[in-house]
């Protein structure tokens, strides 16, 4: 961690306003009756370990990181786990206020490492090709991350592994346990695409989320849904917790 968290983010801030990267998918992009106001990042230390950036608190030592979000969608199909509340929420299991650009700058701050290694690499007409980036293994392992949701159950608090709460249309099981992985998405005409978009970590693989789910049907946005009697009430309130992912 770096011993002053200000620099380093005003140097972070400075830097991801400057780059602009390859265009996200418009079918990534909000309705646009879904503006998404960029919020500059605030950084406050709570105690030796622990900081909070505009809401979301991360702990160097363990590196964790923690936000507060909503049940949004307790059935039905799902594309998302998290979305910001003006992004896609006839999609996604969870929603949050938090902003995109401050859980990147958590997710930098605390040493994660973005893979791309999930994208396609475009041909030479702009689609995808059948080609993928070269990512290292150490980059890969940086990139690994455990989601879990922690809530209020009456008088008992609950935490478990967010896969426990999405299903398998076709084989009814949950989604098997395993790794998440922080892409840190991208830059299109110079702003930071989950502002735009509000995607904050996918199951149906993203251009411009920050997570996204690297597991078998991926690609397919018709197999995945709410697990029914897993999933609280909607407006629930949860606590987002990523971790990161070991064997």
């Amino acid at each position: 961690m770096p011993r002053s968290l200000p620099v380093f983010f005003a140097a972070f801030t400075s830097l991801a306003l400057a780059q602009d990267q390859s265009p996200v998918e418009p079918k990534s992009l909000p309705a646009p009756d879904q503006p998404i106001k960029a919020t500059e990042p605030s950084v406050k230390k709570i105690d030796d370990n622990r900081y909070d950036i505009s809401g979301i608190i991360i702990d160097q030592k363990l590196r964790e990181i923690r936000f507060p979000a909503k049940v949004n969608m307790p059935e039905g199909l799902l594309e998302f786990i998290v979305v910001h509340i003006n992004g896609k929420l006839h999609e996604s299991l969870l929603l949050t206020e938090i902003s995109p650009t401050s859980l990147n700058l958590a997710f930098t701050l605390l040493r994660y490492l973005p893979s791309r290694e999930l994208y396609a690499l475009p041909n030479d007409r702009g689609g995808e090709s059948n080609d993928y980036p070269d990512v290292p293994a150490a980059t890969k392992a940086a990139a690994r991350i455990k989601i879990e949701v922690e809530w209020k159950d009456g008088d008992a608090l609950k935490r478990f592994p967010i896969n426990d709460w999405v299903q398998h249309t076709t084989t009814t099981l949950a989604m098997p346990p395993g790794p998440w992985v922080y892409g840190g998405s991208e830059f299109h005409d110079g702003k930071y695409a989950p502002e735009i978009s509000g995607d904050i970590a996918a199951v149906f693989l993203s251009g411009s989320s920050i997570i996204n789910y690297p597991g078998a049907d991926n690609r397919d946005d018709t197999v995945w849904i709410a697990f029914p009697k897993r999933v609280p009430p909607e407006g629930t309130d949860v606590t987002v917790i990523i971790t990161p992912f070991s064997n």
